[in-house]
């Protein structure tokens, strides 16, 4: 006999097939569907109808759910949703096209998460979050079958990841105090053994709070709580561990006298209780009433998020985190960045296809062969920590799973011959961590992700599912991901994906040891292994593993492997040694880690594969828009893009670069305007070996701090200025106590830069970081005369020799996008080089009448500088401020220096790389 819901369906179904008039019967398809088949008490008070929406004209949005966010254009059912047609002003628009047309026009807090298409014989759902999928299509006749499908209509699935982020975030909150209460029960608190087995046994705890409240432990909620109540707290301790005991001893091999309490839990295997030997300690009155009350009675711990709460849950054991309280975890979005575009979406579109196949038979062997390739999947994360990325993904392959799972049950020979309707395994999920207690979080978290899944399962299918006892997930295991061997825990040929977020360390933060791990992982694969990020370790590991097979990788990065000097240093043998290809990335975006300091790192995440297959290259933006690109280069650009590496000189035959003045001395030297006026009050004799000192704030906006220069200050004048000697010795002082031996030999000479660049020619000066939001690097000319009092720091470059044609080239458009295409950043920040930058930079080869135009094209630039002497460099290019007669000599300058490379004055950015990336490679030999 159909229950309930069928009949709702059905009766929809028969009420609507072969109709439906979109202005005089969308209401009553819309009303009668979230009434009949989602429950919805009172639809005129959840979806509105011909919302008003401002265009060039007002226009209205057939239908809008505000709660879930969802925008409905709604069609007659003789038309053609994949079909464009002339609207009203004369653009020709797909219903989709229009839906985006009303979004855009939107408040973004009121945007689209879903749009659907409807003509009343078929639903076309497109998912906001995976825009470059194919829609969902759902026909009204299948619509018995397929109705969960809509579920988005009624449940907000950005509330529900809301509320999972909260509850898992208040459960990480009452771990870390029932952690700290434990804590400071042990006789040796700081020893290793007692941190060792403290961390197991809050493990244990939050098993056993999740197990009663899924039911795990007997359909009764409430289990462990009762067990506990029936001691006091001083008989907690000895509970505990014949607890433990019992739930690591099968059910057969159990003593039959034991108490009745502890013979009702069931045998839960997995080693999670397995070791016996761990020191716990007494229970207090506090610890026992927060276990009870707190975290049992008043909390659900059935709804925790594992991806989330597993990180939380390590971060509350982890003494460092736990002293700045950065606790942190990847966000489930950011895990889709990865995973979405690596195999997810192809997974929903596989499945898609195979959902819209008409002969049911046909239908069912695609599915069930579609669930065994599932199940056949096996993935990889080499630095998996508490196991996020890894436990996402399961959750992710399950709820495909799922789906399949309620297409079958349709199949009454597939639902009495099927053994158990589950086949995706944990066994599928590997992971190498160098944190023993990250890998026992990184199982637990699986453990929770697998019993949250399976009760979803027993929904669909009707009836109760063995949880119980544990599988185990042993192919998580304590590892040095740079230093061992991968195929030694999963062999290539047997794995499907490689995924995960590896360390953000750089040159300057890493220790000796991490150094070491990266120079072994590394090997001869890179001409300077020490100077690159940790990360690249990683891709070099992943790249050898994969040789000779079908697996593919996606690895959160640092930008750094994307810019400057490590592109050259890592994607010379990721390119050309082991042949591998980017089959997507991401512009560089800010990475959230959730923390609650918010701590954020710039990075970009990177798709490859080593066998060739993946020909559709997709580049998506910060925002997640995909771009389609024909191929990707280690620069993230469209392009075949020589790697450019240091140079020690210049490419092309003009003058040298190099940083300024470097004083190495603790700021002894360095004063602000007002600390100059007191020194020389004091020390009038003084005043005369004062410069102006100009860094790259300084050059840019406008500050003033100035340097006391005495290497020339004669010893006679210098003996009568006690301040002067008192600022020497100082600097003398700092130096020798330098872990560098460079710095200890320069404390001889207290007076003297460690690098000195002083130019007695004209010269120019480039900053070294300038702000994303501009143009142009603002660079400075300055003449020899000028430059008497004034010295130029180390963050900046200075090129003696320079004249205003050289000015010209380098503050063209042409020089701008060389620099932004392969130059390193600081954040998102163009860092600008020597040895990357400059030295390698293709000048055209003008004659002497182009030269003459550039020179005084970039004349002009300085003369409209001039019209705003209260202006600094920054308020002058600013993208918003900068004022018309500074861009028109800009562009002016422009157009001569796009001529002086035989491009025209509207050349793209891309046809300028091209160009300027052709004449490297003729200059490069």
């Amino acid at each position: 006999m159909l229950d309930v819901k069928a009949k709702a369906v059905r009766k929809f179904v028969e009420t609507w097939t072969g109709r439906g008039y979109e202005k005089g019967e969308a209401q009553s398809f819309w009303y009668q569907l979230l009434h009949d088949v989602f429950d919805v008490e009172t639809p005129a008070n959840f979806i509105l109808f011909e919302l008003p929406i401002h265009l060039k004209k007002q226009k209205f949005i057939d239908a809008y759910i505000p709660k879930t966010k969802v925008l409905i254009e709604q069609k007659s059912s003789s038309e053609n949703l994949l079909k464009a047609k002339k609207q009203s002003d004369n653009q020709t628009l797909t219903p989709y096209e229009q839906a985006l047309r009303y979004a855009s026009a939107m408040k973004y807090s009121e945007r689209p998460r879903w749009i659907i298409t409807c003509n009343f014989q078929k639903f076309l759902i497109y998912d906001m979050e995976n825009i470059e999928t194919e829609p969902f299509e759902i026909e009204l006749e299948n619509l018995e079958r397929e109705y969960h499908l809509l579920s988005f209509l009624v449940v907000d699935i950005d509330t529900k990841l809301r509320h999972e982020k909260e509850i898992s975030i208040k459960a990480g909150e009452l771990i870390a105090r029932v952690y700290d209460l434990l804590h400071e029960r042990y006789s040796n608190p700081q020893s290793a053994n007692a941190l060792k087995s403290l961390n197991i046994l809050c493990v244990r705890l939050v098993f056993c709070l999740f197990a009663e409240d899924s039911g795990l432990f007997g359909s009764t909620k409430g289990k462990f709580r009762r067990f506990l109540s029936a001691y006091k707290p001083t008989q907690m301790r000895k509970a505990l561990i014949d607890l433990f005991r019992i739930l690591n001893t099968p059910i057969e091999e159990r003593n039959e006298y034991e108490e009745d309490i502890l013979l009702s839990f069931p045998y839960v295997n997995g080693g999670l209780f397995a070791n016996n030997d761990i020191e716990i300690p007494t229970i207090s009155d506090e610890i026992a009433s927060i276990l009870i009350t707190e975290c049992s009675e008043s909390f659900d711990w059935s709804g925790i998020s594992p991806t989330i709460f597993g990180a939380l849950f390590e971060d509350t054991m982890n003494p460092k985190t736990r002293e700045t309280g950065a606790m942190h975890y990847t966000s489930v979005k950011n895990i889709h960045r990865v995973i979405d575009p690596l195999f997810l979406n192809k997974l929903k579109s596989e499945l898609n296809s195979i959902q819209k196949i008409k002969v049911d038979k046909e239908r069912k062997n695609h599915l069930i062969a579609f669930q065994c390739k599932l199940a056949s999947l096996k993935f990889l994360d080499p630095a998996c920590g508490s196991g996020n990325f890894l436990t996402e993904t399961y959750l992710s392959i399950r709820a495909l799973e799922n789906q399949v799972i309620i297409e079958l049950t349709s199949h009454k020979d597939w639902i009495e011959t099927v053994n158990t309707p589950i086949k995706v395994s944990i066994e599928n999920f590997y992971g190498m961590e160098v944190n023993d207690f990250a890998v026992t979080v990184a199982k637990a978290a699986l453990w929770i992700a697998e019993a949250q899944m399976m009760k979803e399962t027993e929904k669909i299918v009707k009836r109760d599912l063995a949880f119980l006892p544990l599988r185990s997930n042993s192919n998580i295991v304590i590892a040095n991901a740079l230093t061992s061997e991968w195929a030694d825990y999963i062999a290539p040929k047997d794995l499907s994906y490689i995924i995960g977020n590896p360390p953000f360390i750089g040159k300057k933060t890493r220790t000796e040891e991490q150094k070491k791990d990266l120079l072994h992982a590394i090997g001869s694969d890179s001409k300077r292994p020490g100077n690159m990020d940790i990360v690249s370790g990683w891709f070099i590991k992943a790249a050898r593993y994969m040789q000779d097979t079908s697996v593919k990788a996606a690895f959160v990065s640092t930008i750094n492997i994307t810019r400057g000097e490590q592109v050259a240093l890592l994607w010379d043998a990721m390119l050309n040694k082991y042949h591998c290809s980017i089959d997507f990335a991401y512009d560089p975006f800010i990475w959230n880690s959730e923390s609650a300091t918010k701590a954020q790192v710039h990075c970009t995440i990177i798709g490859f594969s080593c066998d060739g297959s993946s020909n559709k290259k997709m580049l998506y933006s910060e925002n997640g828009v995909p771009q389609p690109m024909s191929r990707i280069s280690p620069y993230l650009r469209d392009e075949d893009a020589p790697l450019i590496d240091t140079r020690k000189y210049p490419i092309s035959n003009v003058p040298a670069t190099g940083i300024g003045n470097k004083p190495i001395d603790n700021g002894a030297f360095l004063f602000t305007q007002q600390e100059m006026a007191d020194f020389i009050s004091h020390e009038p004799q003084s005043a005369k070996y004062f410069k102006e000192w100009y860094g790259a704030d300084e050059l840019i906006k406008g500050k003033k701090r100035y340097f006391l220069w005495l290497a020339n200050c004669p010893p006679s004048e210098l003996r009568k200025m006690p301040l002067c000697k008192a600022r020497i010795e100082t600097v003398k002082k700092f130096r020798a106590s330098s872990t560098a031996k460079s710095t200890r030999d320069l404390a001889a000479y207290p007076v003297r830069f460690h690098v000195t660049n002083i130019p007695d020619t004209d010269f120019i000066v480039i900053p070294e970081v300038t702000s994303e939001h501009r143009d142009y690097i603002p660079m400075v000319y300055i003449s020899k005369e000028k430059a008497a009092g004034k010295l130029f720091s180390n963050l900046v470059k200075l090129m003696p020799g320079a004249n205003m044609y050289h000015f010209g080239v380098l503050q063209s458009k042409v020089h701008m996008v060389w620099t932004k295409a392969i130059c390193g950043y600081k954040d998102f920040r163009p860092r600008y080089s020597t040895d990357i930058v400059f030295n390698n930079f293709p000048w055209p080869t003008p004659n002497k009448k182009t030269m003459e135009t550039i020179a005084q094209s970039a004349t002009s630039i300085l003369e409209a500088r001039n019209q705003y002497p209260n202006s600094s460099l920054a308020d002058l290019y600013d993208i918003y401020t900068m004022p018309e007669p500074l861009r028109e000599a800009h562009d002016k300058n422009d157009a001569a220096v796009l001529n002086a490379y035989g491009l025209p004055r509207e050349a793209s950015d891309s046809l300028i790389i091209e160009r300027l990336f052709s004449m490297y490679n003729a200059l490069n030999g």
